[in-house]
């Protein structure tokens, strides 16, 4: 078995190794700058150790654990042009250096060789592998116009932004488990039981970091504290929040999310005091304990010894407890 970091770091040279040809450097620049600024590479990390569960040959799931965060990273190309976003991962976007054509058609190359890197696959998984990459990224895509339409409304339902989440966050990180399982030879059974996993733990996942942007720290979150109030996003504490509010606290809630003339830090205080009277931080992180007790069931369910399940169940109370 592998721990974490032997798998982080032969992701981490695969990924800079990849073969991107030199010209036109207008076009591939972009790519390798978008990859080389890191992040969490979570997604291949649970491709790996869910391939190592049940194989010891992990190289055989690398070239589908890189497609996967080639095709990640290309969201994250489009998702900057749609929200105008001038810094990614703490360096300008892509679209901010090199402009949204640029952004636009780099992002296309890197879903195209997200699929070169697929075809990597063994041929006696290879039509699965696609199909599994095909349903989740249509998926990802359904989650993210999910997103944009929220933006026009003043209230979503819990049911409608917990959908949409996991749509645009829980089904990559369900779709990278299940193929590295695929991968290591998982059973059908077990490939089900490793989606549940995942999905649950990317539900947890996504409330943590929303907890965690207005709660969290600078160092933790790897951006300023309270970026999402700043810019009237949806999360889980504002969905809460219109949801427990009364009618007169929901129309300032509302209107502090909208003022873009405020100044930040007042903004971001009066929001949290609205948070705090209705106590939707601890709505929030019982739903985290929640979702990761499903996942934490999925995965014990697995045909596998504990020993095997060690890694990924600790990787699971790494993700969901970083505030704690």
């Amino acid at each position: 078995m592998y721990g974490k970091e032997e798998l982080s770091n032969l992701i981490e040279t695969y990924i800079r190794e990849l073969p991107f040809p030199e010209e036109p450097d207008t076009l591939y620049e972009p790519i390798v700058y978008s990859l080389e600024g890191g992040g969490k590479r979570l997604r291949p990390l649970l491709a790996m150790m869910a391939c190592n569960m049940f194989s010891d040959d992990v190289m055989r799931a690398l070239p589908c654990a890189a497609a996967v965060e080639v095709f990640h990273n290309f969201t994250l190309l489009h998702d900057d042009i749609m929200d105008n976003a001038a810094v990614r991962r703490g360096k300008p976007s892509v679209q901010r250096k090199w402009g949204s054509n640029s952004a636009i058609l780099s992002g296309d190359a890197m879903m195209i060789y997200a699929y070169r890197l697929l075809e990597e696959a063994d041929a006696s998984i290879l039509p699965e592998v696609l199909r599994i990459f095909n349903d989740t990224s249509l998926k990802v895509c359904e989650g993210q116009q999910y997103d944009m339409d929220f933006e026009s409304l003043e209230r979503v339902p819990m049911d409608d932004y917990l959908h949409m989440i996991s749509l645009k966050t829980a089904v990559l990180l369900a779709g990278a488990a299940v193929i590295g399982a695929t991968c290591g030879g998982a059973s059908q059974e077990d490939c089900e039981r490793i989606r549940s996993f995942a999905m649950e733990l990317g539900m947890a996942f996504q409330i943590r970091d929303d907890v965690l942007d207005s709660y969290g720290t600078q160092d933790a979150l790897g951006k300023k504290i309270g970026g999402d109030i700043t810019e009237g996003k949806k999360t889980f504490l504002t969905t809460a929040a219109m949801e427990a509010a009364d009618e007169d606290t929901r129309r300032k809630l509302g209107g502090l999310m909208h003022n873009r003339e405020m100044l930040a830090d007042e903004k971001i205080a009066r929001v949290l005091a609205i948070y705090e009277a209705l106590g939707v931080r601890e709505q929030a992180e019982a739903a985290v304990e929640r979702y990761t007790e499903r996942a934490i069931a999925a995965l014990e369910a697995l045909s596998v010894p504990a020993a095997r399940r060690e890694h990924m169940e600790r990787l699971a109370y790494e993700l969901t407890n970083r505030l704690k």
